[in-house]
């Protein structure tokens, strides 16, 4: 299983001038004009906003860590563009300039989800179309992403091990409200509840995070306009590009996920044993 290791916590972060971003951009996008804002709310990466259409997304040294990658991020970009019609940025250029790594793409428009208030029909309507998104990003084929070397990859016992984990955390961060008796009574619940899993199913390149966070809907429709931040991906269940959500909005991802094909009885067992967990564990 992947974990998280920063390379070079004590690297300076500096900010690049409008004259050196717009000599990156111009290799790209000749006709580029004006750097509108600097995006400084991502984790690993600062993303550079020129003329509102075109991002220039760069490393920051310190926040270099061993799940995220850049040139991994371009490569998932380029294959989603070759081989479906999702709504993701369009790689126009990835490269370095001296010790700064950068991926130059367009721009996905609209408003993020989480700074957005949704109506319950504007919900449900986005989880679909996120399920259909999500469907179309885990049916590529995965030759590329398992050949290129870029990917982290889990191994079969991962799936379960993950799911534990998670919930496991989720209970601990419980422990002032709950008595050792029933944290140790809901643990057995989690390992008895994952012995249904016989089957981990096919992995798949995954976005890892597609939620709030990395969703854009239409400012005035709030329809769904495309998702961002490929860097995190990794090989792993396609449940782990839901799990995010909670029960009744991850089954609304689904009926999108399964609009044209149904899943497998094995991704349906995952699934509804996840859900059972999700549940008993948000109970307490």
């Amino acid at each position: 299983m992947r974990e998280t290791i920063y390379y070079q916590r004590g690297m300076s972060d500096p900010t690049y001038n409008e004259s050196f971003v717009m000599d990156i951009v111009h290799k790209y996008a000749p006709a580029a004009k004006t750097l509108k804002a600097i995006d400084e709310t991502g984790g690993e990466g600062r993303v550079y906003v020129i003329d509102n259409n075109i991002i220039l997304k760069v490393q920051r040294p310190q926040q270099l860590r061993s799940t995220t990658s850049l040139e991994k991020e371009a490569f998932f970009l380029n294959q989603l563009e070759k081989q479906t019609d999702v709504h993701v940025p369009r790689v126009l250029g990835y490269g370095k300039e001296g010790t700064l790594e950068y991926i130059c793409m367009t721009n996905v428009q609209g408003v993020k989800v989480e700074n957005t208030k949704l109506s319950a029909n504007e919900k449900t309507s986005l989880l679909y179309t996120l399920g259909q998104e999500l469907r179309k990003i885990h049916s590529i084929d995965q030759s590329p992403i398992l050949n290129s070397g870029l990917f982290p990859c889990d191994d079969p016992p991962d799936l379960k091990e993950r799911i534990r984990r998670r919930y496991q955390n989720t209970l601990m961060k419980k422990k002032d409200s709950l008595s050792p008796d029933k944290i140790e009574s809901l643990s057995a619940s989690i390992d008895s509840e994952l012995e249904n899993i016989k089957d981990v199913d096919n992995f798949k390149g995954l976005h890892v995070n597609p939620y709030i966070c990395h969703i854009f809907v239409d400012e005035k429709t709030h329809r769904y306009s495309g998702l961002i931040d490929f860097g995190d991906a990794y090989i792993g269940h396609p449940i782990f590009d839901m799990w995010y959500w909670k029960v009744e909005s991850r089954k609304n991802i689904l009926k999108g996920y399964t609009s044209e094909k149904p899943v497998s009885p094995a991704f349906q067992i995952i699934f509804n044993t996840l859900n059972r967990i999700s549940a008993m564990v948000s109970s307490v």
